[in-house]
């Protein structure tokens, strides 16, 4: 067993516009990081976290890093392990970009990879949805998933759950815009429909495939066309300051396509190089300056390989 290890985790990109709970991407940045060390005691405790204004807590029965990595100890068959994190925040809370999963998913890479590797990275999964039900009540994967696997990916079902990874084009860029207001994970969900017309559910599903198929074609205006959303984006899109313009901004400016990353109150566009993204983050950000609010912004490829060991 390896005595220490510094993992990143990549933020995450949840939905993609019309895929709720079942799509998702990760980006380059921004992400977390979590050093982990052996402990001759047995049981997991949380040394030192920083980057998150005091909001998360020690207790490792309540952080998703610390109850992540102990339900993996347990399956294991290691409760004998002891093990001490340090979690370093280097995103926003409460952004949609998966903050509570690239932590999560820091730690159980790290213990994982501690350990010798006796998970795939695809076994990992199900551990980072019980960090993901812990943070907002509801264990779900699309942030979880890419943020593991890298890339692309879709939850085909949940019971069983069925994970599959997507091809995408290869100049897909990204272009994202967190704007400083409260948008809380569990409030956002409360707010979806629970029942929907069967007129607007099959504009989604043409739209999800349609977007998969671009992914598959490599086809961007295809991808463009299809990330459209009928059902939870006008609901959502109401507790994100001057959404709709937002959206009129990055189009002008050479958006593929645009919407709310995750339940938001964070945006994205995806774009066909990086110099689009920056055209698009600067043009939004001033729009966010004249309204007073202030904004945080990324730019990214899609991230291929998720996590990474950094030392």
């Amino acid at each position: 067993m390896r005595e220490s290890i510094r993992v990143f985790a990549p933020a995450t990109i949840a939905n993609v516009v019309c895929g709720y709970d079942i799509l998702g991407l990760a980006v380059d940045a921004p992400g977390d990081e979590v050093i982990m060390r052996k402990r001759s005691e047995p049981g997991v405790i949380i040394t030192k976290i920083t980057g998150d204004d005091g909001r998360l807590p020690l207790d490792a029965s309540k952080n998703t890093v610390s109850a992540s990595v102990e339900h993996y100890l347990r399956h294991v068959g290691r409760p004998d392990v002891g093990i001490e994190i340090e979690l370093h925040k280097q995103m926003p809370i409460g952004s949609g970009l998966g903050s509570s999963s690239a932590s999560t998913v820091a730690g159980l890479f790290a213990i994982n990879a501690m350990l010798g590797n006796p998970l795939s990275k695809m076994e990992l999964v199900p551990f980072a949805m019980k960090g993901e039900e812990l943070a907002c009540g509801t264990g779900h994967a699309d942030n979880v998933a890419p943020a593991i696997l890298g890339g692309f990916v879709l939850i085909k079902s949940y019971e069983p759950l069925d994970i599959i990874k997507l091809p995408y084009p290869e100049e897909l860029h990204c272009a994202i815009v967190f704007p400083e207001v409260d948008v809380p994970t569990r409030d956002a969900r409360r707010m979806i429909r629970e029942k929907i017309a069967l007129k607007d559910a099959v504009t989604q599903w043409g739209n999800i495939a349609g977007l998969v198929s671009g992914l598959f074609m490599k086809d961007l205006g295809l991808i463009g066309r299809s990330m459209k959303d009928v059902l939870i984006e006008p609901v959502r899109s109401i507790l994100i300051p001057d959404f709709h313009r937002m959206r009129e901004i990055a189009m002008i400016n050479g958006a593929i396509s645009f919407g709310i990353s995750g339940s938001g109150p964070s945006v994205f566009a995806f774009t066909k190089d990086p110099d689009t993204s920056v055209k698009i983050t600067k043009a939004i950000q001033q729009h966010l300056s004249k309204l007073n609010i202030g904004s945080q912004a990324y730019t990214s490829a899609v991230n291929a390989d998720g996590p990474k060991i950094l030392d």
